[in-house]
């Protein structure tokens, strides 16, 4: 069968499980086992699949990091301390507005595979106050969270990118760094500026017990940076750690949450299973090998090669909603057209990043659907109508630019 026949039989088959109210999870997990059947029906491809996802430390990582983000939210909001920070800074800004943009956009400078689940709950408390609907609400939480794809120097996915290509990273940043101030007006054309607010003046300073609390949230969040980036430890052992520190801290500041109920209450067993179904459908599209047949029919086809690096990077983020997943896939191909071609890693981050942020395979997007119970589909409409803005004058830039 036709590679782009099958990948949209597959894609036909989510919509139509998501249309009967079935779990993504679930739904990706299916459409996994589909193309395993047309391609192989082998059932050692299966169980290597299957053993590739339950061996490999990535998965646990994703897990862990997002079981203990849970664990952290918990500990802020049942404290009072997110409460107390999302009042304070509503008293440092003329409005709520602006706070749903930034706080996000924040977060996502720590790039945990859960942290949209740490800005969510932010997103839903500064909403309290204005009508918007859970889809608004789940598309400003995953829209700017992710604003600093292009621009920050400790996405997994820009480093790895920059390594294969031959691209120097200073370079890289400074070449697509525009491209992060184009997605926050975006997404504020789109996402905030149709939002009716009332403006709130600062009548009064915050209490003390706000100030705390903003200082309590704020400085978790710091923290978890610092022992990622300084101290090299991973996305779900610094999350570990603050989340540890914080049992005592908050009983030391007279803010005691339970024990049972951080760790026990963050067990999320619908999150997990969607997780752990995406993590397989990814495993069985590498077995199948379907994202290198994706590969080679581009690289053989007549068309430009900024337009075989675009298509690939954009399908491929589809598939695996992973920034590590197109770059992998995609920046060997621009090595081998010539190390340190700027352009060519430009248009390959580009495409690939809104690959991943149009898809049900992008972990960050099922925390949030799951959060806000939001639709997949009416979530991602205006993240679609944002990609085509940002990748039209992208391609229009980079056109007029080319070097």
């Amino acid at each position: 069968m036709n590679i782009f026949l099958l990948l949209i039989l597959a894609l036909a088959l989510i919509l139509v499980m998501l249309r009967r109210k079935i779990s993504i999870g679930i739904c990706m997990l299916a459409a996994g086992l589909f193309i395993w059947l047309v391609r192989s029906a082998r059932p050692d491809d299966l169980l290597t699949a299957l053993t590739a996802m339950l061996t490999a430390p990535r998965t646990y990582d994703i897990i862990l990091a997002l079981y203990f983000v849970m664990c952290l939210e918990i500990e802020l909001r049942v404290s009072g301390a997110l409460h107390d920070m999302v009042e304070a800074l509503k008293r440092k800004f003329s409005g709520v507005k602006v706070l749903l943009a930034l706080m996000p956009a924040f977060l996502g400078l720590l790039p945990s595979p859960g942290g949209a689940r740490f800005s969510a709950p932010i997103v839903e408390e500064l909403s309290q106050s204005i009508s918007i609907s859970r889809e608004t609400k789940a598309a400003i939480n995953f829209w700017f969270r992710h604003l600093f794809e292009f621009s920050s120097p400790i996405i997994p996915g820009m480093i790895l990118g920059c390594s294969i290509a031959g691209v120097a990273f200073g370079d890289m940043l400074r070449h697509l760094s525009w491209m992060t101030v184009l997605a926050f007006s975006v997404g504020w054309l789109v996402l905030i500026r149709p939002i009716r607010a009332e403006v709130e003046l600062n009548s009064s300073g915050s209490s003390a017990r706000e100030e705390h609390g903003m200082w309590l949230a704020l400085g978790s969040v710091t923290s978890i940076f610092v022992l990622v980036i300084a101290f090299g430890l991973t996305a779900s052992m610094g999350t570990a750690a603050v989340v540890l520190m914080l049992v005592g801290v908050l009983r030391l500041v007279d803010r005691p949450v339970g024990v049972k109920e951080i760790f026990v209450g963050a067990l999320d067993k619908k999150m997990f299973v969607d997780i752990s179904g995406i993590l397989l459908f990814i495993q069985l599209l590498e077995v199948t090998n379907v994202l290198m047949e994706i590969d080679a029919v581009f690289q053989s086809s007549p068309l430009p090669m900024p337009v075989i690096i675009a298509c690939v990077s954009f399908i491929i983020g589809i598939l695996t909603g992973m920034s590590q997943g197109h770059v992998a896939i995609v920046m060997p191909i621009v090595a081998a057209m010539g190390l340190g071609n700027l352009d060519l890693a430009g248009v390959a981050m580009a495409f690939g990043v809104a690959g991943q942020m149009l898809t049900p395979t992008h972990f960050c997007l099922i925390v949030t659907l799951n959060y806000f119970n939001s639709s997949l589909l009416g979530t991602l409409k205006p993240i679609f109508i944002c990609e085509v803005i940002i990748l039209t004058i992208f391609s229009a830039v980079t056109f007029l630019t080319w070097g």
